[in-house]
Formats: C-alpha cells, structure tokens, sequence
C-alpha cells in the first residue's frame, strides 16, 4: 500500500498536465448551449489507453440534440485478483458554463497554476475526483501492484443538467456492469476538512404558484382585484408546513424539512397599477419520511382557502420533484472503507450525514447499491476563478487507494 502511496505522491506534474487538457475542452451540454462531451471522453479514451487500461467500455446515450448524436459514459477497468468485485470511483465529464467572463482574472479554458492552487472552469467539479481517480490507475500500473478487488473508473455525461443521459442511462441500459458486492465512490461533494461522508439525501420539490385576480389602477381598488394581497397571504401559509411536517434527523443540517418561498416573478412595472396576476415558487427540502405527494395536495388545500377568501384563482405546477433513495446504511462496507480511508490519510474521523440537494448516487441507492458521496473540496464549483487543490487531489486518490487495497 505505501509503494502505491509513493508513486501518487509524485504525480503533482502530472496532475498539472492532466487537468490543463481537460480544462481546454468545454464539454458542455445542449441545455448549456453545448455540442457535448464527445471530444472530452475521446481525449480520455486515448489516455486510458496510454496508461495501459485494457478494458474500456463506451455507453453512448442517444441524444439528437447535438452534433455526434449521442452523450458518452465511459467504464474502465483495472483488473484486481477478484474481477469479480469492483470499487468503482463515479466522476463526471461535463461543466458548467463560465458565466460572466468579467469576473474571471484569467481565460476559463486555459489552468492557470498558482503554487498548490490551479485554476480554470471545471478542475474542481468535476475534474479533482476524476484526476484522483486516474492517479490511482496509473500506479497501479506503473507499479504493477494488483489490488484485492477490481478499481472502476466510470466517466459519466450530463450530470449538470439531471443525469439522464449519463449516470441515469447507464444504471438503466447498462446496470448489468455492476454488482450488488461492488462498491461506489462518487468523489463530487465534500468540505475542506475532509471528514464529510454524504450518505443521505433529503426529498425535494419546486412548484411553480400562480395567483390570479383582476387588474385595476390602484386609486379605485374596488374595480379589481388585487392578486398580490391574496399571494401574500399563501406565502404566509405555505410557511405552516414547518409545524406540519415537524420530524427532525441529526443526520442533516438543518436537522427539519424545509419549505421555503423563493423566486418572484414580476407583475405590474408601474406603482399605481393593482396588479391582477402574481407568480412565486417554492423550494422543499423534505425528510425521506415525508410523502411529497402528501404534502403538494396540503399546499393545493391552502390554495382552495385562498381562492374562497379572496376570490381569486390559484392554479400550480410542479418544476422538479424528487422523492429521495434510500440512505447508504451506516454499517455498510463503503462507509467503514472510506472513513478507515479518511483516518489512515487525513488523520480525521469520518462524519457520516446527509445533504440537502440531490447527487448522482440517488440513482445507485434507488437500485440497491450502497455509495457514498466524498472527496475534500473547497465549495468552488459553479464560481469564476474555480479552483482546486494539488494537495487534495493527491490526498484524495491515496484515500481511494485504501479503499481500494485496505
């Protein structure tokens, strides 16, 4: 195991070599006004056969939106002495776009390397996991070490815009890669200290409300009305939820469900008109415990109390709706390898929890697959100047290294 530590210790140049070439390839998709991720994958392809990877599968979801017609979900394999078993180490290849190109210090398309920091669009999210991932294939091959149990690097599409034609595809039309004793990293959330294990995830929901009155000027309020008294009132009452729906689990931060008022669409533009039609949305962040559908028809029942006490129309639509996959037990092998992993390099102690927001190990936990969500990141995803560290990535790959040997 220390031989293998050795040789991903004195990978930094190659890290820096590695991340400059992804970086230079957007890899953007169609919903980002992309052409894809074909020309990143291609890249990838031809690197994993450089390093000596002999079993490279390409999954191509079919997708006529851009140029080649497809989205690619690569699966590599190094062989372990039980082919099989698998870790498998889950990254994506797709980004975000950069944004506002004036907040940038330096071109998002071209790794600037400042001592230990490197920068450019993507080398945080998703390429530090990816690259840890590779470090780790290439020493075991340069070493000729082979581990217990097979190492997987599966490269995936789309996971900026919902995972259906990457992660989502593959367990769908290609589930038959893996196996209910494999076990699964994806190294795409984590905090700086290195000791976050995401295992859980909450449910969630947006809902799109619209309140509709009659539009009149405000001077005579009598001839109208005025949609945003009554939407005011809902948002009031969508805030009851709280006592509602009151369980709580220290697993999550906040430790309660969430339902939360966000976005408000513009109504009138003058100040003396009484607006007759008001939109706003709603965020939910739901404890597993919770029905989703349960509590959208509690918000259609204070809709109705709406409707009959000012006479208006409340109609809704549901944006996004997830109902959350199992939690990765505790006691599962995955957690006890990474934590024993994040102690052995890192010298702290593991903090298993649950997020929030979705990630792309729902689709494992929904099919029986226990993952886990880690790697040591510094919340630079989707920001201008991202940026990620040497010393992570380093630190990381020899945390996938124990899983992996341990």
């Amino acid at each position: 195991m220390h031989q293998l530590y050795n040789a991903i210790d004195g990978m930094r140049d190659y890290i820096v070599s590695i991340q400059s070439e992804l970086v230079s390839i957007p890899a953007l998709g169609p919903d980002n006004e992309g052409v894809g991720e074909q020309e990143k994958a291609d890249y990838l392809k031809k690197h994993l056969k450089e390093l000596g990877v002999k079993d490279i599968r390409e999954f191509k979801a079919p997708d006529d939106r851009i140029p080649c017609g497809y989205r690619p979900n690569l699966a590599a394999v190094v062989p372990g002495k039980n082919t099989d078993r698998t870790l498998w180490v889950i990254a994506h290849i797709d980004v975000v776009p950069p944004g506002d190109r004036s907040l940038w210090d330096s071109d998002p398309y071209f790794l600037v390397k400042d001592g230990d920091r490197i920068i450019g669009r993507g080398v945080e999210d998703n390429h530090q996991g990816l690259v840890s991932a590779l470090c780790v294939a290439k020493g075991l091959l340069e070493t000729d070490i082979i581990p217990e149990v097979s190492l997987g690097l599966l490269f995936v599409a789309d996971e900026e815009t919902g995972s259906k034609y990457g992660l989502g595809y593959v367990v769908e039309e290609h589930g038959s890669i893996f196996s209910k004793e494999d076990l699964f990293l994806v190294p795409d959330f984590g905090q700086p200290t290195s000791d976050f294990l995401e295992i859980a995830e909450k449910s969630m929901f947006w809902l799109k409300v619209v309140v509709e009155g009659k539009q009149c000027h405000a001077s005579t309020p009598e001839q109208g009305n005025n949609s945003l008294v009554a939407c005011s009132d809902l948002i009031l009452r969508v805030r009851r939820l709280y006592d509602k729906y009151d369980a709580t689990d220290d697993l999550f931060d906040p430790p309660f469900s969430t339902f939360e008022p966000t976005k408000k669409e513009a109504n009138v533009e003058n100040i003396n008109t009484m607006p007759g039609r008001d939109v706003f949305y709603v965020d939910a962040r739901v404890l597993a415990c919770y029905d989703l559908d349960e509590i959208l028809e509690t918000i259609r029942g204070y809709c109705r109390e709406v409707e009959a006490e000012y006479g208006v129309t409340v109609s809704d639509e549901v944006v996004q709706q997830e109902q959350a996959a199992p939690a990765t037990p505790l006691e599962s092998e995955i957690v006890q390898r990474v934590m024993d992993g994040v102690k052995w390099i890192y010298g702290k102690k593991g903090k298993p929890a649950g997020v929030g927001g979705g990630t792309v190990a729902a689709f494992l936990r929904r099919n029986g697959f226990d993952a886990v969500v880690w790697s040591t990141l510094n919340h630079q995803a989707h920001q201008p100047n991202e940026w990620a560290s040497l010393s992570a990535t380093i630190g990381d790959a020899k945390v996938m290294a124990h899983i992996l040997m341990a």
